[in-house]
């Protein structure tokens, strides 16, 4: 078997090693590490390798807390130290912005962290009906596979969520629908927990009896789905009570559908969010675009500032319960919402919104290209860019700073996902 020598991870967090002037990517293994691998995928310039066996071990390693890690695909980073994982992490943000974009920030941010455990407020898990490997299955993925991973337990989400794996199952398998609920997905509020439930076929009366006492007995809500995120419904209790989140430090209190996109860290979602303002520094009297507002995260937090605010989301369901928030937090007279496709702005649709004093951008992983290619003469001063993907972050970064003119004052990690490769980022942009 070949032994490496592993210099750095990717964004997937594999370990990097070099051999005859080839990439050797290697599941597991970490930074310092002299490893033995097996490679199970050869190109010309890379490899793709499993880890065999660990040589010398690097400081940072740590055993996994969880008893599944290395089949459940859900993480991928519990054999690090948790520090070392965001020093990783930055690295990572500042390799992007340099070989992608060809800029650095002049300061780097103190990375926002919370707690690295029972974090997950939102999850989408499979349910497959499987006799052989033990009835019915919930959970992630397999790594690097379609299986679903066979979890009892799952260490980041809430406590009170890893309780729920097994009883579900035992529900789920009494069900006569059985073997056509391909899905559950989990979203916990601050006043409740809602399950819901994607259903390929009707339910019987029975089913829905057990439905109910599942949703008594665990107190849950329970939601059906039997198409798209769309049809999704409350099923049981109905009325029960509201599926929300807050921002404690601005008054606020937002209501969600379960199927909507919400941050799924709640501690670490608030701390970005006074993080983003501080840098934004919002003030009375100011124009302000919160462009992929979604259901207002940004938008009702840079009101309370005082300023006039316009929120921009390509759907229209996210736009109208934004409105819904702005009201009933008494910030209906300061916030505006609009829907439009930003992935096909021009400076043309731009203009036509008016003149913004200063931006904030929290678009998907796809990036805002498009969007800040189309910003023009009347550009804002200063942008705030909330970023779940650091590659399309430096590729915009690149445009900002080459061709619209801003500096990059600032970037830094938002760990909003411990023990995953993800990268969550914020980046300030200031043009003279």
């Amino acid at each position: 078997m070949p032994i490496g020598i592993i210099e750095s991870l990717d964004h997937e967090a594999r370990g990097i090693a070099r051999q005859d002037g080839k990439a050797i990517f290697v599941d597991g293994a970490l930074p310092g590490e002299i490893v033995e691998y097996a490679s199970f995928r050869r190109k010309p310039k890379y490899e793709m390798a499993h880890l065999i066996q660990v040589l010398k071990p690097s400081v940072a390693r740590v055993q996994p807390a969880c008893p599944h890690f290395g089949v459940c695909g859900g993480c991928a980073m519990q054999h690090m130290e948790p520090s070392a994982q965001i020093a990783a992490k930055q690295r990572v943000l500042e390799d992007s912005l340099w070989h992608i974009g060809r800029v650095r920030a002049e300061t780097i941010l103190p990375p926002i962290h919370g707690a690295p455990w029972g974090y997950r407020h939102r999850a989408r898990l499979g349910v497959r009906k499987l006799p052989s490997r033990g009835g019915m299955l919930i959970g992630f993925h397999e790594w690097r596979s379609s299986y679903i991973a066979d979890i009892r337990s799952c260490a980041v989400l809430p406590p009170h969520v890893s309780d729920l794996l097994l009883p579900m199952r035992e529900l789920f398998a009494s069900l006569s629908i059985s073997d056509r609920l391909p899905q559950v997905e989990v979203s916990v509020g601050e006043r409740c927990t809602a399950l819901v439930l994607r259903i390929l076929q009707g339910l019987t009366a029975k089913d829905e009896d057990l439905l109910r006492a599942f949703a008594d007995r665990h107190s849950v809500v329970i939601y059906l789905q039997p198409k798209g995120p769309d049809t999704a419904f409350r099923f049981y209790p109905v009325p029960g009570p509201r599926l929300s989140y807050t921002l404690p430090e601005f008054g606020l209190e937002l209501d969600f559908r379960p199927t909507d996109f919400t941050q799924v860290n709640h501690a670490v979602n608030r701390v970005m969010v006074r993080r983003a303002l501080r840098l934004l520094e919002p003030q009375p009297g100011e124009r302000i675009a919160d462009m992929f507002c979604g259901l207002g995260n940004f938008t009702l937090p840079i009101a309370c500032s005082g300023a006039s605010v316009l929120g921009i989301e390509g759907s229209p369901a996210l736009v109208k319960r934004g409105r819904e928030a702005a009201v009933a937090n008494g910030l209906g007279n300061r916030v505006e919402f609009g829907v439009a496709n930003l992935f096909e702005c021009t400076e043309e649709s731009l203009a036509a919104l008016g003149r913004f004093d200063k931006m904030l951008i929290d678009p998907p992983r796809e990036g805002a290209l498009e969007l800040v290619k189309a910003l023009g003469r009347q550009a804002p001063s200063r942008i705030v860019y909330v970023s779940c993907n650091p590659a399309t972050l430096a590729r915009d970064a690149g445009v900002l700073s080459a061709v619209q003119g801003y500096h990059l004052k600032a970037a830094g990690i938002v760990n909003m996902f411990p023990h995953t490769a993800h990268v969550e980022s914020i980046a300030l942009f200031e043009r003279p």
